[in-house]
């Protein structure tokens, strides 16, 4: 790692930082949760996904779980002939890959390596669909996450790869985001005001 590349490392850490303090500090933070609940659920009408993966929020991230329930609940009102699963991502820090488990309200949890809960001893899923939690975002459907570079491990693993939408709140726009060569753009970004990529 040569000094600039050092110095954009730094400067992407303090970024996270800033975004995440950002975030938690916002005063109107469950109203904005609200309208990206509701963007969320039309967003998902008519896809023709049957297996989500999502995430377990951390950190003042915005909570996809409800609207997904909600979504697994209209699919066994529809009568589908397959029924709607959600997954949350279960991260084995060894291997530092990531599957995704089958989640369902009340379903047991345990925490993962990171402290963070995952389901326990349900069945590894492959989502056609990912929502990921966003830190931050920018032009071009570039995401910044927690720096793990999981996600993007993950995803460079998947065949057939899924469809990648990023969630995250309009003050998580960061207009002169950069990304590095090995990120990947997202398909989509939703934020409280509506979908903000593809533009």
């Amino acid at each position: 790692m040569d000094n600039s590349d050092h110095q954009k490392a730094l400067e992407k850490k303090a970024l996270r930082k800033a975004l995440i303090e950002q975030r938690l500090q916002l005063p109107d933070r469950l109203q904005r949760a609200d309208l990206l609940q509701r963007v969320m659920r039309i967003w998902l009408v008519g896809r023709p996904d049957i297996v989500i993966g999502a995430y377990w929020p951390i950190k003042g991230e915005f909570d996809p779980l409800p609207a997904l329930h909600r979504w697994k609940e209209d699919g066994e009102l529809l009568d589908q002939p397959q029924r709607r699963r959600i997954g949350l991502p279960v991260v084995n820090k060894e291997h530092k890959t990531m599957t995704f488990h089958a989640w369902y309200p009340g379903c047991p949890m345990e925490e993962d390596a990171y402290g963070i809960p995952k389901p326990k001893d349900t069945e590894v899923i492959v989502p056609t669909l990912l929502f990921a939690p966003c830190v931050g975002y920018g032009p071009g459907g570039y995401r910044l996450g927690y720096g793990g570079g999981f996600y993007d491990r993950m995803l460079a693993t998947l065949e057939p790869k899924p469809v990648t939408v990023g969630l995250g709140f309009a003050s998580d726009f960061v207009a002169d985001l950069e990304p590095q060569a090995h990120d990947m753009p997202l398909d989509a970004i939703l934020n409280d005001n509506g979908v903000v990529w593809p533009v």
